[in-house]
């Protein structure tokens, strides 16, 4: 299917090209931008079907609490319909003045331009700490240029949504599919790997964790010298050990907050950071 969704953008790639093409001429003959130079695009203009747009924004599920970025924003249909079906807040940029006056145009329609605005601008350059909701429809490549960056400035438990292209060996929370169209969503993990006291009840397990994305593995050291293995995983700020001393694993779920890993009420357990490693 990724190697479809590839060729569906460069059977599209000419039409693209050509809408392009359009776009430029109209800068060339508009009063207002007709100094403005031909945009570079680093991506090719092909709009995600409504349909889609609507599976892409009921799997990340905003709310009026989020504030939701899409790079590469086109004719601004994925933030106008957050904006007016969720009430979320957005911003979208794009490099194509044509596409961001359209997108302002369509956000003026929808009545939704209190929530939501445009910006001519290099999402290479743009930045994504304020987005808890963040949305593309962008090329394999692309992808992997932000991913560094989703990672790192990004908040734990923010949640990324793509249209047909995945971010390689970062392997999806969850994947659908509308019409043979592929969508990926992730959620943005904590950073847990390194040496970790699990404390439960009289008894302290100490655990050096590595971390592969929202994948967890490593050692168990407890009393007396005894080893056992560690696996697990992490969505967002919940963190999941899966501890076994030979006997029997037993799980450990809670919510991590800057250096230690709360288990729920009652539950006997908690976990504290003690050093931490480069994921």
């Amino acid at each position: 299917m990724f190697d479809q969704e590839i060729g569906l953008v460069s059977r599209r790639r000419a039409l693209a090209l050509l809408g392009t093409g359009v776009a430029s001429a109209a800068l060339m003959t508009s009063p207002s931008l007709a100094q403005a130079p031909a945009p570079s695009l680093d991506v090719p203009y092909v709009p995600t079907p409504q349909d889609v747009v609507d599976r892409m924004l009921d799997i990340v599920k905003p709310t009026a609490s989020d504030f939701v970025m899409d790079l590469g924003c086109g004719d601004g249909r994925m933030l106008v319909t957050a904006a007016s079906k969720f009430g979320a807040r957005g911003f979208g940029v794009d490099l194509n003045p044509v596409r961001i006056q359209e997108a302002t145009e369509n956000a003026k329609k929808a009545n939704v331009t209190d929530k939501i605005r445009f910006e001519v601008k290099n999402l290479f350059e743009t930045s994504i700490r304020d987005a808890s909701v963040l949305t593309m429809y962008l090329l394999p490549s692309v992808n992997l240029q932000l991913r560094p960056r989703i990672l790192d400035e990004m908040k734990p438990g923010s949640r990324i949504v793509s249209h047909a292209f995945h971010m390689a060996d970062w392997e999806p929370d969850l994947q659908d599919e509308v019409r043979g169209r592929n969508i990926y969503h992730w959620v943005v993990p904590a950073k847990v790997a390194g040496k970790w006291n699990i404390h439960d009840g009289g008894s302290t397990i100490a655990v050096d964790v590595f971390q592969q994305f929202q994948k967890l593995s490593g050692i168990a050291r407890g009393a007396g010298g005894a080893t056992g293995k560690v696996s697990g995983s992490i969505k967002g700020t919940e963190v999941t050990f899966v501890v076994d001393m030979g006997g029997g694993a037993k799980t450990y779920t809670g919510q991590w907050s800057s250096g230690s890993i709360a288990g729920p009420p009652n539950s006997g357990w908690n976990a504290v950071h003690e050093t931490r490693m480069n994921p």
